[in-house]
């Protein structure tokens, strides 16, 4: 049997977009690939190529006969999005008004949150979740759970019928928030590892160690969080760093022996490579490089950052620095599950820093850049041969707006701007998952 044949295929006509560098860093011709009129054709749900429609013939006769096609001329075909830092148990309390972040959590954030003490609350919130996701177009995250392990059961096992790749971990507290979201650290400990052995590898499922941030947790649920990473190869880890002024100096008097706010996680074995902190607003220097030389990386929040009066994140001075960033909505504190909207935020708090975010490094920040901070690169982010084919397609007259502005562009960046300030959720076409339509 013709083993091109025995497989399922599928080539998807639109304008081609994917980035193979940060254009902030390189330029544009080893930056990124774009066919204003091309195909991508992918083979049991994996990027076999993408080239010119016109070249075409370049694909096997055999396998253009049998080939499943998908005709998107004229819209924007680009990898699912990467969402680096979301709270999925904080859906149901988006948009709660009016506190900084101490408050926020203790007036909003606790008591939603204990909810999940009952399953089935988990199941409609990770089905509502992805849903929501996949109508934005994002089909990646980096997803935070309740301290409640049947919060994580409910998101990859919501996860998993979609067939996602889809990271998630259980909240780690042990002090400093109420009783009904406190665990112990050993407890936190043993539920952990329960989760990470039944989820973690498990079809395209990761776990990731989630201490929520450092002053919810003690130095003893700290050091079971570093042991847990360090465990096993190919595990994760999520938190929070530096997202408001009080918290750091919160963090100075809880930890009086280290060094900075980065040093309490440094001192327990919590970063490195596939470890991603939340903000990252109010960094030292030090703080800076320690990450840049450990591969610890960033999760730029910046609908979040604003909503709670956190502060502006130096995206340039961060990548410049050789810190892994990825884009971020943060809901809860973020306004939106969608990164488009994200984008554009992220833009704005770009300008306030006096350093333009350009449309071809947002979209990059998005999508490859997401990926590499995610540590995810060889299966997501571009398409490369042999990644993973979950792509969306993006209409660019979506609204009347966006229409008459995009009939006034000439290059592909004003295409690309255009649609990170006037895009939203609207713009999703579709949204395919390993070759699959599901949305």
């Amino acid at each position: 049997m013709n083993t091109q044949t025995s497989q399922t295929h599928l080539i998807v006509r639109g304008s081609i977009l994917h980035f193979l560098q940060d254009p902030g860093l390189y330029p544009d011709a080893e930056s990124y690939r774009y066919l204003d009129d091309g195909y991508l054709w992918l083979a049991d749900g994996y990027v076999r190529t993408t080239g010119a429609w016109d070249a075409l013939g370049d694909i096997p006769a055999p396998v253009r006969n049998v080939a499943e096609w998908a005709d998107h001329s004229g819209q924007l075909i680009l990898p699912g999005l990467v969402d680096t830092h979301m709270h999925y148990v904080q859906a149901g309390m988006i948009a709660s008004f009016g506190c900084r972040l101490l408050d926020w959590l203790n007036d909003y954030t606790f008591p939603a949150e204990a909810a999940f003490t009952h399953p089935e609350v988990a199941a409609e919130t990770a089905r509502f979740v992805v849903d929501r996701l996949l109508a934005h177009g994002t089909t990646t995250a980096s997803v935070f759970g309740s301290v409640h392990p049947q919060s994580v059961d409910a998101f990859m096992a919501e996860a998993q019928r979609r067939g996602l790749r889809m990271l998630c971990g259980k909240a780690m507290m042990d002090r400093h928030c109420p009783p009904e979201v406190r665990d112990t650290a050993e407890r936190s400990g043993r539920d952990s590892q329960d989760l990470i052995d039944r989820w973690h590898g498990k079809d395209r499922l990761r776990y990731t160690i989630t201490p929520r941030f450092a002053p919810t947790s003690t130095p003893e649920q700290l050091a079971i969080a570093g042991q847990l990473y360090q465990s096993r190869p190919d595990l994760h880890v999520q938190s929070h760093l530096a997202e408001n002024d009080k918290e750091v100096a919160w963090v100075a008097e809880l930890f009086p022996d280290q060094r900075d706010y980065l040093d309490v996680y440094e001192h327990y074995g919590l970063t490195g490579p596939r470890t991603i902190y939340g903000h990252c607003i109010h960094l030292t220097e030090r703080e800076q490089l320690a990450m840049s030389q450990s591969g610890t990386a960033a999760a730029f929040c910046p609908t979040s950052n604003l909503f709670l009066g956190s502060g502006l994140f130096d995206y340039y001075g961060m990548a410049k620095s050789g810190v892994r960033v990825g884009l971020a909505t943060d809901v809860g504190g973020g306004t939106s599950f969608s990164m488009i909207r994200t984008l554009a935020e992220a833009y704005k708090v770009s300008q306030a820093r006096h350093h333009a975010l350009s449309p071809l490094r947002g979209w990059y920040l998005a999508t490859l850049g997401g990926a590499r901070a995610l540590y995810l690169e060889e299966f997501i982010g571009n398409f490369e041969p042999g990644r993973e084919g979950d792509f969306i397609v993006l209409k660019l007259d979506a609204t009347p707006e966006l229409a008459f502005r995009m009939d006034r562009t000439r290059t592909l960046a004003e295409r690309l701007f255009a649609l990170t300030i006037l895009g939203d959720e609207r713009c999703v076409a579709a949204t395919y998952v390993m070759g699959q339509r599901i949305h």
